[in-house]
């Protein structure tokens, strides 16, 4: 049985290059369960894994496509039966293991998550990676507990940002929303944000440790340079959940927000979460996510469209959710 699906393949000189080719369901790689995918995202990994000289990918050739959401084909597993709506995000799907860039995927069983009642297959894509790792850094400031006041939430106008702050709104918390391109003032105050801050305000150095006790929680996806500073304007006890590394992996702080102000920095890793957890986050999304503010982070994308927006990405062009449908 032949498919579409988006393949990348690498020359002898290294180049990488992204077409929609037809493949067979042979081919695709060992797994417990078939899925029939509907939905896709992209993501920054997806650019790194498309783009030249392949980021993230080991071997060629191979389908990006770090998520998806679909429909049960076939299963050697009992907890998933033909006709069962699945969602999939994490496990290195799509740059270890073929991924969400075609019309059928071959997974582990252990990898999927039953489909949420309450959400569909585009919902759950529109959610995508970027909105389940949102609602695991708003969960991990819930277990660490939430400070009054302003909750700060950097790269606001992206995937993670932008779910982060639709979630957190939603749950009556005050939202500061922090961008870089001011265009994207109106898009976040839809969302539920309260205030605005350029990110400029964040990325000034400066050489004191603590300032004054500003954000009762913090959502962080960029990293670097803010980060630090932001764990010096942190209230006393607060948290902050850092899930991006756009902004570097170094960290140039101190000790001293930790030790004067007992704030927590709370690593999210989206990649291996346990089952449980999985479940939880999808439940959660379901209930404590308003979908009327998800349909207007996204932006319909095909398969055809996939090698320009895995550019786009990387060059931080892209707003929102891109929801790509693999068989349109």
């Amino acid at each position: 049985m032949m498919f579409n699906a988006l393949v990348v393949e690498k020359n002898e000189e290294g180049k990488t290059s992204a077409s929609v080719e037809q493949i067979d369901v042979d081919q695709l790689p060992a797994g417990d369960v078939t899925v029939a995918v509907e939905y896709s995202t992209v993501n920054y990994k997806d650019g790194l894994c498309i783009g030249p000289g392949g980021g993230l990918v080991r071997n060629y050739p191979h389908v990006p496509g770090i998520d998806f959401a679909g429909t049960v084909e076939a299963s050697d597993d009992a907890r998933y039966k033909p006709g069962e709506k699945v969602v999939l995000t994490g496990w290195r799907v799509g740059e270890a293991h073929w991924g969400g860039y075609a019309q059928k995927a071959r997974v582990k069983a252990d990898w999927l998550v039953p489909l949420p009642t309450g959400l569909d297959a585009r919902q759950a894509m529109a959610v995508g990676t970027a909105g389940f790792t949102a609602m695991l850094a708003v969960m991990a400031l819930e277990d660490h507990g939430i400070k009054d006041g302003p909750v700060l939430v950097t790269g606001a106008a992206g995937g993670v940002g932008s779910v982060a702050t639709a979630i957190l709104a939603n749950l009556g918390h005050q939202v500061a929303a922090v961008t870089g391109r001011p265009e994207t003032a109106d898009y976040l105050k839809s969302l539920g944000a309260t205030q605005i801050v350029p990110r400029e305000d964040l990325n000034e150095t400066t050489k004191r440790p603590l300032e004054a006790e500003t954000w009762g929680g913090c959502v962080d996806a960029v990293g670097g340079d803010m980060l630090a500073r932001v764990l010096g304007q942190m209230q006393y006890g607060g948290s902050v959940s850092a899930v991006g590394l756009a902004g570097g992996a170094g960290l140039p702080a101190t000790v001293i927000p930790f030790l004067l102000r007992g704030v927590n920095l709370l690593g999210i890793d989206s990649v291996m979460q346990p089952y449980d957890n999985r479940v939880r986050a999808w439940e959660r999304i379901a209930t404590d996510l308003p979908m009327e503010k998800l349909e207007a982070m996204v932006q319909p994308a095909t398969l055809s469209d996939l090698p320009q927006l895995g550019k786009d990405i990387l060059k931080g062009q892209v707003k929102g959710r891109v929801v790509v449908d693999v068989n349109a």
